[in-house]
């Protein structure tokens, strides 16, 4: 199985081993569009694997921050109340790069930049860019996603 993602069309795919599409998602990149640099809030290309799965069995819209549940639960006031915030829901993919010197080691590492597939508030626009850098999901398919794929299931960022 493995996890396919259009910046172009902004779909991601999940496909099984004989290739066959299983189920598609909306999803929402970066709003700078693609790269891999450091401090770029691009979402980076290429090979990757899900090297950690953060958000088991925890209600949908937990907040994260770092990794960590906060405590909260996402609301629309909550979000009214922080307008700014770059809301991280309910499940948390982290990718890590697997091509040294294009998305892995050095100032191009998916993983040290904290690139992840996770959740978003319902008011969330996908199919469109937007984020800072990850994948962005509805709540409700990150959680099916989540409970589907394994940890080290590669996923495959491309333009087109």
């Amino acid at each position: 199985m493995k996890l396919l993602v259009s910046v172009g069309r902004q779909v991601m795919q999940l496909v099984d081993d004989a290739g066959r599409v299983i189920r598609e998602y909306p999803v929402s990149t970066a709003l700078a569009g693609v790269g891999e640099t450091f401090g770029s809030f691009r979402t980076p290309r290429g090979r990757h694997r899900i090297r950690a799965k953060i958000g088991a069995a925890l209600p949908e819209n937990t907040v994260f921050v770092r990794r960590r549940p906060t405590g909260e639960i996402w609301t629309p006031e909550l979000g009214q109340a922080f307008p700014d915030r770059d809301w991280i829901l309910t499940r948390i993919l982290w990718l890590s790069g697997c091509e040294p010197g294009a998305n892995r080691l050095g100032c191009v590492d998916t993983m040290r930049r904290y690139i992840y597939i996770h959740g978003s508030p319902d008011s969330a626009q996908m199919g469109v860019p937007g984020s800072h850098g990850c994948i962005r999901m509805r709540n409700a398919d990150i959680v099916e996603l989540f409970d589907r794929v394994p940890c080290y299931t590669e996923v495959e960022i491309s333009e087109a």
